[in-house]
């Protein structure tokens, strides 16, 4: 076998990610590289943090980029907060509040699950009712915008119950950072993790996180060394602190890391508030497109994610053709369903700099001519 140099097509990623990447943020990953502890790194890595700030409406001073994707966040936030024989609250509506539950068992915790049906948000009433069952709960964990299902669920409703209750939040914001309102502060949440690849438009490969000081005050009450050294913030801290000299921990993804701070800044020149319009304007119009052709939304609209649609496959229409062909013939990807939704969904992303015009005009072309 022979081996060349691997040069990949030019795809619209239109799937539920990773994301279109703009032009910008992949010069800014082609820069050179220059040391983890180089002081114009150091310096950059300060603005990364400040930009995050600004992406997550937050003045926690805990809040960084963990050197690995959002499944890594989830867990960095589990694994340091949640102790052997806890009593978490898991909200389950999908695939991602399901693996929410995997982490805490394997921190050795109880999971006491809130179901809702796969499209629907979470009931907050069920989850105050599961409170109310279990007093010794001290979390409440739930996925903002769930990508599985393209649903979204109100995070500062289910914050302010949390917090009545005396429990730390954690909140799964993969999909909804940079795409939907998620104001931090405003909503109290206590720990949140997100994705590079995503509403970011950046590489894969990084989880934005920030916690409370709620959250860090607990950090330090952990029962025992937390089981992932890697993940271990009290470690990541010193590193990523602006105090002092920078503590070696681990060698950063220096060039990834340049993407995400011009990702980020691309938010900041936009703006939060018009980035969160220009993804509801575009679902607005891919929704005109979809429905044209009798395709059919699997989330009602008061709480469907404008950058991640979830729609019932037509009848007849074969699943893996369909979206075989329109990546063959169209350099097109849309993404299949998950779970329960395996074979009877297609998850259609907006997702940051996927989010146009362009984007849609192509989807709707390409849809119309391979479902004939």
């Amino acid at each position: 076998m022979t081996i060349t140099r691997f040069i990949p097509p030019q795809r619209t990623l239109m799937g539920p990610g990773p994301s279109d990447v703009s032009p910008r943020v992949l010069q800014a990953l082609s820069q050179p590289t220059i040391g983890h502890l180089d002081p114009l790194f150091v310096g950059m890595m300060d603005e990364v943090k400040a930009l995050l700030q600004y992406a997550f409406q937050t003045t926690n001073a805990f809040t960084i980029a963990v050197s690995a994707p959002g499944s890594a966040g989830m867990e960095t936030c589990f694994v340091n907060l949640v102790s052997p024989g806890d009593t978490v609250i898991v909200c389950r509506n999908g695939v991602f509040g399901d693996r929410m539950r995997e982490n805490v068992e394997r921190c050795g915790a109880t999971a006491v699950m809130v179901d809702d049906e796969w499209g629907q948000p979470v009931d907050v009433s069920k989850v105050e009712a599961a409170l109310k069952a279990n007093p010794d709960a001290s979390i409440v964990a739930f996925v903002h915008a769930e990508t599985s299902t393209g649903a979204l669920s109100d995070a500062k409703a289910l914050s302010a119950l949390a917090r009545q209750h005396d429990c730390l939040t954690i909140v799964d914001a993969v999909t909804s950072l940079g795409g939907v309102p998620l104001l931090v502060d405003e909503w109290q949440l206590d720990a949140v993790y997100s994705g590079s690849q995503k509403c970011l438009s950046c590489v894969p490969g990084l989880s934005p996180v920030t916690f409370s000081p709620r959250a860090v005050e607990r950090m330090k009450t952990h029962d025992g060394k937390v089981q992932s050294w890697f993940l271990d913030q009290s470690l990541v801290l010193g590193y990523w602190s602006g105090e002092g000299k920078r503590s070696y921990h681990h060698t950063a993804p220096v060039n990834s890391l340049y993407a995400l701070h011009e990702s980020l800044l691309m938010l900041q020149q936009e703006g939060l508030e018009n980035a969160w319009q220009r993804h509801r304007d575009m679902h607005e119009l891919l929704k005109a497109e979809l429905e044209a052709l009798g395709i059919e939304f699997l989330v009602d609209e008061a709480y469907r994610l404008p950058q991640l649609n979830a729609v019932a496959i037509p009848d007849g229409a074969d699943d893996a053709l369909v979206r075989q062909r329109l990546l063959n013939e169209y350099n097109l990807e849309i993404g299949a369903g998950l779970g329960a939704l395996a074979g009877k969904a297609w998850r259609i992303g907006l997702m940051g700099y996927a989010a146009r015009k362009e984007n849609i005009a192509l989807c709707a072309k390409a849809l119309k001519d391979v479902l004939g």
